[in-house]
C-alpha cells in the first residue's frame, strides 16, 4: 500500500493550537499538506483570545519543510466558520479536508448547571462544526473529493458526569456526521467521526498525570491523519481512540421483540428479549432500520 501523503491537499485544522489539533496540523503538514491552523487562542472554558497559539504551530509547519497559514476566528459564528474556510480558499485555492477539532469545557452537574453554560458548549462544538463544514462542503462537492473528521466524544457516546452540555453537543455531532456521509457519498466525500481520549489541557483535570502519559495527543494522529487523506474509503462510520486502541464503535440494533398487540405487561414480560442484543447489525440510514423491521414482521408472522 501507498503512502498517505497529503501532496497538493489543503487541509483545515480547527482548535489546532494546542494538544490533539496541533498534533493533527504538525502531522499532515509534515506529509505534504497546506494547513489552515485556526485557533481562537483562548482558555480551556472560551475565554480570551490570542494569535500565538495558531502562529506558533503554522512557524513549526514552516519550520518542518510545510506550508500552513494562520486563522484566529471563532468557529460559534456563521462568519467565523466562513472566514476559516475563505482563509483556505484564499491562501491555498481550494480545501480538501477538515477536521473539527475545537472544543472547550464548561462542566457541572445537570442541577447546577446554567442555560448559558449548556448552550455555550453547544454553540462551540455542535454549531461550530455546522458552520465551519457548511462552506467547506459546497466546495467539497464542486470538486467531487473531501474528507471530514468531526470528533465526538465517549462523553456523548457513553455518558460522564458533569458533561451533559458536552456529551449532548457531541451526540449531536454523530447525527451530522451520517447525514453528511449519506449525502457527500456520491461526491466522493468520506465523513468519519472519532471518539477521542487524550491527556492535553482540556483533560489534565479529569485524567490522572500517571494514566495520561500513556494517552498522548500522538497516539490518536495515525488514525485522524488517515481519515483525512485519500487512502480513506470508509465513510458514515464511529472510532474510538486512545493510548495506540483504535476500535470502530457502533450503533447496532437487532430483531428484537415483535408483537403489534403489545401491552405495558407484555414489554415488561419481555424486557430480556427487547435489550439482549443477538446477530447486532449496524443499519446506515433510517431505510436500513425500516428494513430490519419490516423482516422481523415477515418473521414472526411465518411463525405464526
Amino acid at each position: 500500500m501507498s503512502d498517505v501523503n497529503f501532496e497538493n491537499r489543503v487541509a483545515i485544522v480547527t482548535g489546532a493550537g494546542n494538544g490533539l489539533g496541533k498534533a493533527y496540523a504538525l502531522e499532515l503538514g509534515k506529509r505534504g499538506a497546506k494547513v489552515v491552523v485556526n485557533d481562537l487562542g483562548g482558555a480551556v472554558d472560551g475565554s480570551g483570545s490570542g494569535s500565538s497559539p495558531a502562529d506558533d504551530v503554522v512557524d513549526e509547519i514552516i519550520k518542518n519543510g510545510g506550508e500552513a497559514v494562520a486563522n484566529y476566528d471563532s468557529v460559534a459564528s456563521k462568519d467565523g466558520g466562513e472566514s476559516i474556510v475563505q482563509t483556505a480558499v484564499d491562501n491555498f485555492g481550494t480545501v480538501d479536508a477538515v477536521i473539527n477539532n475545537a472544543g472547550i469545557l464548561r462542566d457541572r452537574s445537570f442541577a447546577n448547571m446554567t442555560e448559558e453554560e449548556f448552550l455555550l458548549i453547544i454553540d462551540v462544538h455542535l454549531k461550530g462544526t455546522f458552520y465551519v463544514t457548511h462552506p467547506a462542503f459546497k466546495i467539497m462537492k464542486e470538486n467531487n473529493y473531501g474528507r471530514i473528521v468531526n470528533v465526538a466524544s465517549p462523553s456523548g457516546l457513553f455518558g460522564n458526569f458533569g458533561q451533559a452540555n458536552y456529551g449532548a453537543a457531541k451526540m449531536g455531532i454523530v447525527g451530522l456526521t451520517n447525514v453528511l456521509a449519506i449525502e457527500g457519498a456520491k461526491y466522493n466525500i468520506k465523513v468519519n467521526v472519532i471518539a477521542p481520549t487524550a491527556y492535553t489541557r482540556m483533560t489534565e483535570g479529569l485524567i490522572p498525570e500517571d494514566v495520561g502519559k500513556f494517552m498522548t495527543p500522538e497516539l490518536v494522529t495515525p488514525l485522524v491523519t488517515y481519515l483525512a487523506s485519500e487512502a480513506c474509503e470508509p465513510t458514515h462510520e464511529i472510532y474510538g481512540v486512545a493510548a495506540g486502541r483504535f476500535a470502530r464503535i457502533g450503533i447496532i440494533t437487532h430483531e428484537g421483540y415483535v408483537n403489534q398487540q403489545a401491552t405495558a405487561e407484555d414489554i415488561a414480560n419481555n424486557i430480556d428479549e427487547i435489550r439482549t442484543i443477538t446477530d447486532g447489525t449496524y443499519p446506515l440510514s433510517n431505510d436500513d432500520e425500516n428494513m430490519l423491521i419490516m423482516k422481523a414482521l415477515q418473521g414472526n408472522s411465518s411463525n405464526e
